[in-house]
């Protein structure tokens, strides 16, 4: 599996952006579907994961601000982030896994991309 990740860039505290992640290859082995992010001098963070059924984790950090989703017919997920902050910048980095998403909270994925970068700007 391979996963492109795109959408980031700058933005003014509170406004949006969405960004997409594109995924090819082994498409039937994928089950959960996430984003993380990582700022410098900090931890990586889960910040969100949806299942192939539609179930869903969220960081609390985040909860209420940003949505994930995913289009099966084009093999994309999405993390739409309103209300942005400036503690929000960070590499944004797409995974995914054929684990279920209960495994994957605590155990990880298995297929990164190469993050795409978001600076929220005060």
């Amino acid at each position: 599996v391979q996963l492109v990740e795109s959408g980031g860039g700058l933005v003014q505290a509170g406004g949006s952006l969405r960004l997409s992640c594109a995924a090819s290859g082994m498409i039937s082995s994928i089950n959960t579907m996430g984003w993380y992010r990582q700022a410098p001098g900090k931890e990586r963070e889960l910040v969100a994961a949806i299942s192939s059924g539609s179930s869903s984790y969220y960081a609390n950090s985040v909860k209420g601000r940003f949505t994930a989703s995913r289009d099966n017919a084009k093999n994309t997920l999405y993390l739409q982030m309103n209300s942005l902050k400036p503690e929000d910048t960070a590499m944004y980095y797409c995974a995914a896994g054929a684990d279920p998403i209960v495994v994957v909270i605590t155990e990880g994925f298995v297929t990164w991309g190469q993050g795409t970068q978001v600076t929220v700007s005060s």
